[in-house]
């Protein structure tokens, strides 16, 4: 009974979620990188028309007639417009004193002409500031002119958010192209299993030789393993095949010398008592014979089974024969053994299990059919391949006839018969390893029938 696997989940799902999880990472290191990389860009784009805004007006600074004089270019203000209409926030001072635009607007520290940025809240509203100085000489005087220039955030926060969408729409294709990969490079991967799989499924049983295709390096290991294993294992069955063969040559042989000895004794013995004694030895020979036999038999069948040696036959001339080779015993029973077989019956299966399995059959009948009976061996092939065995007994009981081809099984009318109930579990093995069955019936007219479906 083949036992079923404990499994650890699927390789392919744990392929396949490593992979997407590497690229959900991946995905979304891109869409932050590109986000922050493209706004950090629009960032300084703005800070640079700031830059170019201030300085403008710190360059309209002049001293005249002593008095500080700042004529604000248009261009200051006309360059910061914005689709948006952002709002402009500007202060002036003259060293510390405030001179033109917002005083609330703080003003940061600087020195020289080096622009100072900062991102501040001004009015409820986020504005970026930029603040820069310029020192003036006239008249003996040095003063110093600082400006601070803030603009809100409108189109740097459209256009942060069209980044965005844009980093976004990058970070999903290439998520969603990942994803596609993942799936192709497990599906090709896992594949290669498959494909071994495969190999093994379709081999027959007695295919044992080794795997020559071409496999990838990581499956070396395990297809010299798989190869190894079946070599010691065709190794083995060899082994059982020879084992059994001289088993049943060994056991047989010293029982029919027994046997001979016991009858040869049993002519010469002259007490009734004595000659008892020797029946029941010779009984007990033929039974252990019997058991032996069939049990070899049985081990025979059950190793040949899964090494189908197929070839194809005339199935009613080897019938034939071996009604031949049994018409003798069954003669001495006082039995008529009959052979029919209409037309020529071409089949590819096993002709040693199948002779074995309805050579017990014979055995059978002969064993349960009184003398001056007769046996009816029928090979048809109308509309299947079938054999049967009738024979002119007193059946098989009722009650019992779907269990009796269970091993060991014997009959409650198998009393004072020699058996070892395995000649209907051999026909039954035989039957199912060429694809068939065994049925069990009585006669109307009395008389069992063992009909051998392949």
């Amino acid at each position: 009974m083949t036992r079923s696997l404990q499994t650890s989940g699927s390789l392919r799902n744990r392929l396949v979620l490593i992979l997407i999880g590497g690229a959900a990472i991946l995905a979304l290191l891109l869409f932050f990188t590109i986000r922050n990389y493209a706004t950090q860009m629009a960032q300084q784009g703005q800070d640079r028309i700031l830059v170019a805004s201030v300085t403008s007006i710190l360059d309209a600074a002049s001293i005249r007639s002593g008095t500080v004089e700042i004529d604000i270019p248009y261009t200051s203000f006309s360059m910061l417009s914005t689709v948006t209409d952002d709002r402009i926030f500007y202060a002036i001072y003259q060293d510390d004193m405030f001179l033109s635009g917002y005083p609330e607007l703080p003003l940061a520290s600087v020195s020289g002409r080096e622009a100072v940025f900062e991102t501040i809240q001004h009015q409820g509203e986020v504005v970026r500031l930029v603040t820069a100085s310029r020192t003036l000489i006239g008249n003996k005087k040095r003063i110093t002119i600082r400006v601070s220039l803030a603009q809100t955030q409108g189109v740097l926060s459209g256009t942060r958010d069209q980044i965005s969408r844009t980093a976004f729409m990058f970070g999903a294709g290439f998520f969603a192209l990942t994803a596609i990969m993942s799936f192709w490079a497990t599906s090709t991967t896992i594949g290669q299993l498959k494909r071994l799989t495969l190999s093994v499924t379709r081999r027959g049983p007695q295919d044992l030789s080794p795997f020559e295709k071409p496999i990838p390096s990581e499956m070396v290991p395990l297809v010299t393993s798989l190869n190894s294993l079946m070599g010691r294992l065709d190794h083995s069955l060899n082994q059982s095949e020879d084992f059994i063969a001289e088993a049943a040559h060994r056991v047989r042989t010293p029982l029919a010398t027994v046997r001979s000895y016991a009858e040869a004794t049993l002519q010469r013995v002259d007490k009734e008592e004595n000659r008892q004694a020797v029946r029941s030895m010779i009984r007990a020979i033929d039974e252990s014979s019997r058991a032996a036999g069939q049990l070899l038999d049985h081990a025979m069948i059950t190793f040949r089974a899964d090494h189908l040696e197929r070839q194809e036959f005339d199935l009613g001339a080897l019938v034939d024969e071996l009604v031949a080779r049994m018409t003798p015993i069954a003669e001495m029973k006082d039995l008529a053994l009959r052979h029919k077989c209409d037309v020529q019956v071409s089949y590819s299966g096993d002709p040693v299990l199948i002779q074995n399995a309805v050579r017990n059959l014979i055995d059978n009948a002969m064993k349960y059919t009184p003398s001056d009976g007769t046996i009816d061996v029928v090979v048809s092939a109308n509309p299947n391949v079938k054999i049967s065995i009738c024979d002119s007994g007193k059946g098989f009981p009722t009650e019992e006839v779907n269990t009796l081809a269970a091993r060991f099984k014997r009959g409650t009318n198998s009393e004072g018969t020699i058996g070892s109930g395995l000649g209907l579990t051999i026909a039954l093995d035989v039957a199912k390893a060429h694809g068939g069955d065994l049925h069990l019936s009585n006669q109307p007219g009395g008389g069992a029938c063992a009909l051998l479906l392949l």
